[in-house]
């Protein structure tokens, strides 16, 4: 549930460090404006990515017409395409010009989980075994959301997709892993996730 009285996370929260703002969106509530219904989920899971002396980020080899919207001032949505097939939604953090951002990797569905399993799925219905395959990963969120290249650059102080305020998870209940999926600066223990959640992409 989303506590009474829920307010949109402001510029001055994404503008701070890297790592700080990666673990503290987790339990934060994303949201997206679809008509006149809207979409939400709890952040369970992220990763983060650093522009200056990271490999894996998008923007180490510097800014091109793809990754320009990592060098503005955090608290823009920087959407990419990848493998062919999928989209995937990062928060951008820090000061303008440092290119640092955090992949969201997985939420737990909170409103409008019919319109999601529609997306996702192009039914009305979702099979018990399907249940957590909704939203338990970066491609499969966006699906769910409906979130895609028009989306790059989206304004989360905004109306149309924006981030709800809630209590910091609990250091305890946080776990800390390497990051999924990717073959250079792979020791950076740069993922972020609820545990136990089961929503999160890979335990």
């Amino acid at each position: 549930m989303i506590s009474s009285g829920p307010t949109k996370l402001k510029r001055e929260f994404y503008s701070q460090n890297l790592l700080l703002v990666a673990n503290n969106l987790l339990g934060k509530i994303l949201v997206k404006k679809s008509g006149r219904k809207y979409l939400s989920g709890k952040i369970v899971e992220v990763e983060a990515y650093h522009g200056d002396y990271d490999q894996a980020s998008h923007a180490f080899r510097g800014k091109t017409k793809r990754n320009e919207i990592m060098f503005e001032e955090g608290g823009l949505l920087y959407v990419y395409f990848t493998y062919g097939m999928h989209y995937c939604a990062n928060v951008v953090a820090g000061k303008k010009d440092k290119a640092v951002a955090i992949l969201i990797r997985a939420v737990e569905p909170i409103n409008g989980i019919n319109l999601m399993i529609k997306n996702r799925f192009g039914r009305e219905f979702v099979h018990e075994k399907e249940k957590y395959n909704l939203t338990n990963g970066p491609g499969k969120l966006c699906q769910a959301f409906g979130i895609n290249r028009i989306h790059n650059g989206t304004d989360l102080t905004g109306n149309e997709i924006f981030i709800i305020n809630q209590p910091k998870v609990k250091n305890k209940e946080i776990g800390v892993s390497k990051r999924i999926g990717i073959t250079r600066s792979v020791d950076l223990q740069w993922r972020f996730f609820v545990k136990d959640n089961p929503y999160v992409s890979r335990k």
